[in-house]
């Protein structure tokens, strides 16, 4: 193999910085395997990375792609379990396997892990090499785009609400950011978990996209408050799923029942917000911090879409050499659920 066509960046800033460039193969070498990406997801954290603005130290030149679906084309010498052909996942953090958090199934929060598109080169790219122990089997019933397109959105779904939240049947859980790739799979996690479902979104367009996409309810907070809106709808919140951040997550709060839970997965419309602590001892609400889907997780989410339980809600697929334009419609928020790229 000679060379792979790569969407790349050497300095941070707006979607104009994304090149095309074709780069050497890379050779797997000891434990590794060199996969053919079949498949990307955008996100969010992207676009973050790619400003600068992520809180990552990020080297440059750089290569985004966190969410990664491929073929493996090529072995390293100290392979042991994959075979070339497999269909793989690649998870978007590799842990070490061997810390205590590894060692206790919390793998997701493992100190040493290899993060794709962060802290290693990413899926933006045609050819890959990562460690043997990134990768899930995909099964022969999800195809690559779904795969894709489920590892972040609905494990951090997962994780968050049946991991630890525990969300029982009855209850009632709003979502923010519904209209986004873990927002919409959180509908669909949500219903699952038996719970009544409101879906919150920027426009009124969103939010019937949202109910056509099964939510029970719909606000538009660009029109009305999230208080306002619950209290139109029925009672304060069990639960509140959190994509956004910034007011968002103010207003969310204060939509909360006496004792619920919200759950944090996103802060894109703003990472730093005042908190009244004096509100969240009176009323005995928790705010719980849910960082990333561990293995069980992505192995229990694309068992359920290879079921047919929990269907991935995909916005475009789109081939890599339009990056660009992807970037700029995903900053833009113009589209519903999840962007996908194709090298």
């Amino acid at each position: 193999m000679t060379g792979t066509l790569t969407a790349s960046f050497e300095r941070f800033g707006g979607p104009a910085v994304l090149d095309l460039v074709d780069r050497p193969a890379p050779v797997p070498v000891a434990d590794q395997v060199l996969v053919r990406v079949r498949a990307c997801g955008v996100n969010h954290l992207d676009l973050d990375i790619r400003r600068g603005r992520s809180r990552y130290d990020i080297p440059l030149p750089h290569t985004l792609g966190r969410e990664i679906a491929g073929d493996v084309v090529e072995l390293g010498d100290r392979v042991a379990h994959t075979r070339v052909g497999d269909r793989v996942l690649v998870r978007a953090h590799i842990s070490c396997g061997r810390c205590d958090y590894c060692v206790r199934g919390e793998d997701n929060n493992c100190p040493a892990a290899l993060l794709p598109g962060v802290n290693i080169g990413g899926g933006y790219t045609e050819l890959v090499a990562v460690p043997e122990r990134g990768l899930v089997p995909l099964p022969e019933v999800v195809s690559h785009v779904d795969a894709a397109a489920t590892q972040i959105a609905f494990g951090t779904a997962w994780h968050a609400l049946v991991r630890l939240a525990r969300v029982p049947p009855g209850s009632t859980v709003l979502v923010t950011g519904a209209a986004g790739g873990v927002g919409t799979a959180a509908l669909q996690v949500a219903a699952g978990c038996g719970a009544t479902v409101i879906a919150a979104a920027g426009s009124a367009a969103r939010v019937a996209r949202c109910l056509a996409a099964g939510a029970d309810a719909g606000i538009d907070y660009r029109a009305e408050s999230l208080v306002d809106g619950v209290r139109r709808i029925g009672r304060p919140v069990d639960y509140v799923c959190e994509t956004a951040g910034g007011e968002i997550f103010q207003d969310a709060l204060a939509a909360l029942a006496v004792g619920g839970t919200m759950i944090v997965v996103g802060a894109h419309a703003g990472e730093v917000v005042p908190l009244d602590l004096v509100e969240l001892f009176r009323r005995e609400i928790r705010v719980v911090g849910a960082r990333r889907a561990t293995t069980a997780d992505v192995r229990s989410v694309l068992r359920l879409v290879g079921e047919g339980v929990l269907t991935p809600t995909i916005c475009e697929v789109r081939p890599l050499p339009e990056v660009r334009e992807v970037h700029q419609r995903l900053e833009s928020r113009d589209g519903f659920g999840k962007w996908v790229l194709t090298p």
